[in-house]
């Protein structure tokens, strides 16, 4: 398997600190809005390398944060008149909600920033006796110039980043990069004490104290996050957490997923063409998004537009209908799909498609590539459907096939539950929403929508009619 190290910016062969393990560690979001599009690209993303290392075999410890207190909160919960803990509160679970539309698997662990200020505070005080701090009336700093590698990640000398300064230079700090590892008090500000005063950490040194707390203090496998954190959120993690104990004991292999543009200019609140999963979601189902997702390879950028999701949707669409047409075909005794009569032409159909999707994955998750095996197939048994020759056994094979690779692609429809599987209280939901989207009230619709998915019930509406399964 190889993977592109950003750090190398080149593919390299996998090979994780300790074999059949994997430490893996994503960014997550700040909480103080709701998730948006490029937050969906980036969980998708990581959900299906996740996934994909699971059906290789691997033992996983999956984690990533909440950013639960930033600037950003701060202005928020003030706008909102409430605390920032409380607008965390309110804003994680519409996360979680989005996040399982999506069919994301929840993440092994999921620490909140706030959780670990004890941590970030001892690799703040390790930096300051290695020297590599200073304090000025608003906080305290980290000096890049100390540490001669930064700007690896990103592909910039520090010199060319001083000379191109993205960073607003501050009176008193001795390079504009320099960044704030911890904040002091300000009026109206959640804090924490510290040796250096009452405040709060800055925004980089939280991934720093997650990932030697959740994955150990000797290093871990894969950091993952979109292209946007490089830099300077990533290039500063890297920096605090070498600068404090040394090469080696940070991430070996870094993945970042690419952006979303909007008629090829990156979303951007500022540019009026921001759309939240949540808007999204009115039009569309999520699990259209989340193959509008696999379509493109998870590094290269997603020029989105309602003329993609109706691609994806197509193509869901079609795999639904053929789905649909094998399990009539599969013969069942006693509620047990039984196999009858393989034929030999499927079998190397099924065997062609697994090893071109497999192929496809193991190079650097090309899930592009690997739907064009599963669609490969589906051409394949849709000519022998037409002669009328594919029978019980080569009908529930596929379906095997189908359901074996799902693991990793969570959209396709082998499993769906039937109403013995529900509860009562679900059905009735269920029923409910049917009703909703008779009278064609779709905000009523989707409210029902989210119910079930708080539930762990994930909705679709096919041409078929409506479906559903557990995620």
């Amino acid at each position: 398997m190889k993977i592109y190290n950003s750090l190398t910016r080149k593919k390299e062969e996998f090979k994780p600190l300790v074999e059949g393990e994997i430490g893996m560690y994503v960014c997550g979001p700040t909480v103080y809005d709701n998730a948006h599009l490029g937050h969906g690209r980036s969980a998708v993303a990581f959900d299906v390398i996740r996934r994909y290392f699971l059906y290789k075999g691997y033992e996983l410890n999956y984690v990533s944060n909440y950013t639960d207190v930033d600037d950003k909160m701060i202005k928020r919960a003030a706008e909102e008149d409430i605390s920032v803990k409380e607008l965390a509160a309110k804003v994680i679970p519409e996360y979680e909600v989005d996040y399982g539309a999506l069919g994301v698997m929840k993440p092994d662990m999921q620490p909140l920033a706030t959780g670990y200020i004890d941590e970030m505070i001892s690799i703040v005080k390790v930096l300051e006796e290695k020297g590599f701090t200073y304090v000025l009336d608003d906080g305290v700093y980290y000096d890049v110039s100390k540490f001669p590698k930064y700007g690896k990640l990103s592909g910039n000398t520090l010199n060319d980043l001083q000379m191109g300064a993205r960073v607003a230079v501050k009176d008193g700090k001795r390079n504009p990069q320099d960044f704030a590892l911890w904040k002091f008090k300000k009026e109206g500000e959640p804090f924490w004490d510290s040796p250096w005063g009452d405040g709060r950490p800055g925004w980089h040194i939280e991934c720093s104290a997650m990932t030697r707390k959740c994955l150990g203090e000797d290093g871990f496998d894969i950091h993952g996050g979109g292209l946007d954190l490089t830099f300077p959120h990533h290039e500063c993690e890297i920096a605090q957490t070498e600068g404090a104990f040394g090469k080696g004991s940070f991430a070996k292999y870094w993945m970042h997923n690419g952006f979303i543009n909007i008629d090829n200019e990156k979303m951007s609140k500022s540019l009026n063409n921001f759309f939240t999963l949540k808007e999204i979601f009115e039009k569309y189902d999520p699990r259209v998004v989340r193959f509008m997702f696999l379509q493109t390879h998870y590094r290269k950028p997603v020029n989105f537009s309602d003329s993609l999701l109706d691609q994806a949707k197509a193509g869901l669409e079609r795999l639904d209908r053929f789905v649909s047409v094998l399990k009539r075909l599969v013969k069942v005794v006693d509620g047990i799909p039984v196999a009858e009569g393989d034929s030999l032409l499927i079998l190397d159909s099924i065997n062609d498609s697994k090893r071109g999707f497999v192929t496809s994955m193991d190079n650097d998750f090309d899930t592009s590539g690997a739907l064009g095996f599963v669609f490969a197939l589906v051409n394949s048994v849709n000519n022998l459907l037409k002669d009328d020759t594919i029978g019980s056994g080569d009908a529930k094979a596929v379906l095997d096939y189908f359901r074996e690779i799902d693991h990793v692609l969570a959209v396709l429809h082998v499993d769906m539950l039937g109403d013995d599987e529900l509860s009562s209280e679900a059905l009735a939901l269920i029923e409910k929403r049917k009703k909703a989207r008779a009278d064609k009230d779709f905000a009523k619709s989707d409210e029902i929508r989210d119910q079930l998915a708080e539930m762990g019930i994930s909705v679709e509406d096919t041409v078929d009619g409506m479906i559903w399964r557990k995620f």
